[in-house]
């Protein structure tokens, strides 16, 4: 991105190597245990996977008292964000994740930009819970975390005049939003 210009060694003059994913560790760290996370679902059968979403996905009726238990209600809004509805869900959370999570964890560092998006991951959630309470649908999918860190990124781009940029992308991720929304 423009406003993320950070170097590693040797980047300048040649002499250093760079890694051929240059992205934060968290976010490396992020990736490969949604990555994972999706690959074991595929493993188990339909109805092992479908136990799993509604044990560990975010569903607002637990919360109003439709079989939540006490494991489900801790756990599904940190388990949430790392359940997606499928390869393409994950790809485009994960992608989007790459590319406006590096600004912010080199910002951050690694430990509190983890903080940082599980909180605002947790934050979507409870809003989702709320706005549609009692419904028994969960929703998966680390969308809400990802749009704090957009936000994050809007705000570290205001802060150093540098908005412009950022606006044709602002316009691209509020129309996936929609349309993942809808569809």
């Amino acid at each position: 991105m423009p406003f993320d210009q950070v170097r590693g060694p040797g980047s300048e003059g040649g002499g250093g190597r760079e890694r051929a994913i240059n992205l934060p560790p968290a976010i490396l760290w992020l990736i490969l245990i949604n990555v994972a996370v999706q690959g074991v679902r595929e493993l188990q059968s339909y109805a092992q996977d479908e136990s799993l979403i509604l044990t560990f996905g975010l569903s607002p009726a637990m919360y109003a008292g439709d079989n939540g238990d006490g494991l489900s209600m801790v756990a599904a809004p940190f388990t949430y964000q790392f359940l997606h509805g499928g390869w393409v869900h994950l790809g485009v959370n994960m992608l989007s994740l790459a590319a406006f999570g590096a600004p912010i964890e080199r910002a951050l560092g690694p430990r509190r930009f983890v903080a940082f998006y599980l909180s605002a991951g947790i934050v979507a959630g409870l809003i989702h819970v709320a706005f549609y309470w009692g419904d028994p649908n969960p929703v998966v999918g680390a969308s809400g975390a990802i749009s704090g860190v957009f936000g994050a990124v809007l705000m570290l781009l205001h802060q150093s005049g540098r908005m412009s940029s950022l606006l044709p992308v602002a316009g691209i991720w509020i129309a996936l939003n929609v349309f993942f929304g809808l569809v």
